[in-house]
């Protein structure tokens, strides 16, 4: 299955390159695959590491990235997620891009997992850096998934289900959520906030949730549904309520009518605070983490209107999930970026 853009979009039981299984061997030269991509992880628990809002390639996210690569050989992580805006400010100009280097290759030199990278604003800037003005933008980081043993973006949304034979453990469902959520209106009728990029991303979520079999469901956005930071909820993003983009009701409408109730967790970054929100009460059983502290903290400001179990507003970091069948843990870890060392500074417990 495809989207608009001929872009492969995974089915649950679909095999990919970078599922790491294929029938038989395929190798393109230069490019990486099956063959030479990290594995996915098949084992029955899974510990991933959590970042966000991560493309400085600048001292706070070589500082985190440390951190994050000593707790990923204290903790056997076999899986990473990457929560947008991937590449500062800009976005990437090529697959080619050097970028790809400075500012995720080099910094997460060492954790040696696949990581599943959604698409930010700052990675689909238009005119000006961040607007998310330029959803095509995205593109480059889809192709760059070819390129990379770690980076895995097949499409700009996919899902992958682990372990890949049998009933999964967990479904990860990686969003765009950029087209709805700009802080300038989309000129390309293929991304405006009704048009057909969104309406079979839709589409292929509401179908990809009902057809889970996984005991975990979890939803990679960029954007956050819920959100205490200064950025706030969708609907209502940085105070704006009106229009079809800025204020993100759009998405909040795709979240409210698709995710709800049928993921047990959305992950998000775009507010660069790190929180572990108690929503699941009010979201039908949705909880929402915020994790977009990993090069860029924030400045202890907030927006506070949903209860929470922990959160952080000034503290660079990453967190861990330790996914289980019967539990699932998050640890919330904050980095020193003097001296690059991470501190557990909370641990959330969840029974299935």
């Amino acid at each position: 299955m495809h989207d608009r853009n001929d872009h492969p979009v995974i089915s649950r039981r679909g095999l990919l390159v970078g599922a790491g299984v294929l029938a038989g061997s395929l190798v393109v030269p230069g490019m990486a695959n099956a063959d030479t991509k990290f594995p996915m992880p098949t084992g029955s628990d899974l510990n991933v590491l959590i970042t966000g809002d991560a493309g400085t390639g600048e001292a706070g996210q070589r500082a985190v990235a440390a951190a994050a690569k000593q707790i990923y050989q204290a903790e056997r992580i076999e899986l990473a997620v990457g929560l947008g805006d991937n590449i500062y400010e800009d976005g990437a100009e090529s697959v080619d891009d050097d970028e790809f280097s400075t500012k995720f290759e080099q910094p997460n030199a060492g954790i040696d997992v696949p990581w599943l990278m959604v698409l930010g604003n700052h990675d689909c800037s238009g005119i000006f850096p961040g607007s998310g003005g330029n959803p095509s933008k995205g593109d480059h980081e889809v192709g760059y998934h070819q390129r990379s043993r770690r980076w895995y973006m097949p499409s700009r949304y996919y899902q992958v289900a682990l372990p890949a034979s049998g009933t999964p453990l967990v479904e990860f469902f990686a969003l765009d959520t950029v087209p709805v959520a700009s802080t300038v209106m989309q000129t390309d009728p293929n991304y405006a906030w009704d048009g057909p990029y969104m309406r079979q991303q839709r589409q292929w979520l509401d179908r990809a949730l009902g057809a889970s079999r996984a005991t975990w469901k979890i939803v990679l956005t960029h954007h956050p549904y819920r959100n205490n930071g200064k950025h706030g909820n969708a609907g209502a993003y940085d105070g704006v309520t009106t229009g079809d983009y800025m204020s993100g009701k759009h998405l909040q409408e795709l979240f409210e009518q698709v995710v709800v109730g049928r993921a047990d967790y959305i992950l998000s970054g775009h507010d660069h605070t790190l929180q572990i929100l108690d929503t699941a009460l009010k979201s039908k059983g949705t909880q929402q983490i915020i994790c977009g502290a990993a090069a860029k903290k924030g400045d202890g400001s907030s927006k506070v209107t949903n209860p929470s179990f922990w959160q952080d507003f000034s503290s660079l970091g990453f967190m861990v999930a330790k996914i289980r069948g019967t539990a699932l843990t998050l640890d919330a870890y904050t980095v020193d970026p003097a001296t690059s060392t991470a501190r557990l500074a909370y641990t959330h417990h969840r029974p299935r």
